[in-house]
């Protein structure tokens, strides 16, 4: 058995007008998500499932947090739990990291999220982890670089405190808006033993929807995923009601050699060509509930998801 190396963090100097943060006093802050789905395959019996996430905050200052991610599952990838299965009560704590954040930037240090921000379909999965540190450095209001460094294993979510013997990892992406329509992102990745270039342009079409295309092409091994389609907003009318339902649709293609990195996707449906359309709205805006429908293809396999999901914050 592989013997847990705590991770040491080490004393950041920043330089800059937030140097010496405006003292406070700590405050705590907790957000908590609960979903119950329906799961149903046509290459496999159907299931009841439920997912917690939990992320604690605890601001030091006005600059510096310390954070976490607490979610069910089992993997890097997995955040389910089923009901009535007597091996799948999981549930562990992914991540502890500080986070240093100003008008310039942030910087992430421990074991951090996979993602800076929005989580792309090429990108891993939001539920994953990285051992490591990530600055992403403010060029301008619409142009960032990121840089992350670190360590990324496709491991269990019971070992993701676990640091050492992991491969290495290192990305650098740049990312863009061109006006009000147009955003860009071009990233280079070394992970899990393989090279990646990875590239995504979104197109706003109005107020309501938005297109993108992304590509993810592994340079070692001259395979890649595509990914095309829209996310937005329309309005169902009934009994003189309008009543706002979220969708988001998209084509993908991965290719069967294209190595690990494939099932840490975040999108990840299956090697080959697949497809999946997603409807979401509100139950309660007082409550903050939501429900959910979804139906993928993957050449000759469907799959139909089904729930509600709630949230609290405080």
């Amino acid at each position: 058995m592989r013997k847990p190396v705590f991770l040491v963090l080490p004393l950041i100097i920043v330089t800059g007008t937030d140097a010496l943060a405006e003292p406070i006093s700590p405050s705590f802050s907790q957000k908590l998500d609960i979903q119950v789905r329906y799961d149903e395959r046509s290459n496999s019996p159907s299931r009841e499932q439920y997912r917690l996430r939990y992320y604690p905050s605890v601001a030091l200052n006005s600059a510096w947090s310390l954070n976490s991610f607490v979610v069910t599952g089992d993997d890097f990838s997995s955040s389910h739990n089923t009901f009535g299965s007597d091996n799948t009560d999981y549930l562990y704590a992914r991540r502890l990291y500080l986070r240093h954040e100003n008008d310039y930037g942030k910087t992430e240090l421990g074991i951090i999220p996979t993602y800076k921000g929005r989580v792309s379909s090429t990108g891993l999965s939001k539920d994953g982890w990285i051992n490591g540190v990530r600055h992403v450095k403010q060029i301008a209001n619409d142009t960032a670089i990121e840089v992350v460094v670190g360590q990324l294993a496709n491991a269990e979510a019971s070992e993701a405190f676990n640091i050492g013997g992991e491969d290495g990892y290192f990305e650098i992406e740049y990312s863009a808006k061109m006006g009000q329509r147009h955003s860009y992102e071009a990233s280079f990745e070394k992970m899990l033993g393989g090279t990646f270039a990875r590239a995504e342009y979104r197109f706003r079409v109005n107020d309501e929807d938005t297109a993108f295309i992304e590509l993810v092409q592994r340079i070692d091994e001259s395979t890649a995923k595509v990914v095309v389609g829209t996310s937005g907003e329309f309005a169902a009318s009934a009994f003189n009601t309008s009543y706002p339902i979220e969708y988001f649709a998209y084509y993908s293609y991965i290719n069967s050699d294209f190595g690990e990195r494939a099932e840490l996707i975040e999108d990840f449906l299956g090697t080959g060509h697949g497809g999946s359309l997603e409807f979401s709205g509100v139950l309660s805006e007082k409550h903050d509930v939501e429900w959910f429908v979804r139906a993928d293809v993957v050449d000759s396999v469907s799959r139909l998801l089904a729930g509600v999901k709630l949230s609290f914050e405080s």
